[in-house]
């Protein structure tokens, strides 16, 4: 894992270090192939250069969020903003860390993609990579 990374989840207050910490060693473990890096200031995970899942700290907690989410019919994943096809879910506490879902939507992840890598050359237009 990215030495950025760990920086990321050391910033943290206690709590949330631990959910950010779980989430890296889940999303390293089942997606070892993947590329790892801090990205617009937040840990990201890339396969073949295209943003597939992440995490960032905002004010109600921990956001794990699936670049391609909306498309996994998951129904804990929350939708994003609607212009893109993201999906979200918000820790609060390492308790809710429930590693069979998160497993299942790392392992969609994989499968269900959309082009992210080339929306600025595609004109925001987003094109369904695998199905």
């Amino acid at each position: 894992m990215h030495p950025e990374i760990s920086a990321y989840n050391n910033k943290q207050v206690e709590n949330e270090k631990l959910i950010c910490e779980t989430l890296a060693t889940l999303i390293h473990t089942q997606l070892p192939e993947a590329e790892n890096k801090i990205w617009h200031a937040h840990p990201v995970w890339f396969l073949e250069g295209n943003p597939i899942v992440g995490y960032s700290k905002l004010k109600a907690g921990i956001r794990l969020m699936f670049w391609s989410g909306m498309s996994f019919d998951e129904p804990l994943l929350q939708a994003g903003s609607g212009k893109f096809k993201d999906a979200s879910f918000t820790y609060t506490d390492i308790s809710q860390i429930n590693s069979d879902d998160l497993k299942r939507w790392l392992e969609k992840s994989r499968i269900i993609q959309w082009d992210y890598k080339n929306i600025v050359k595609n004109k925001g237009q987003l094109d369904r990579l695998k199905s």
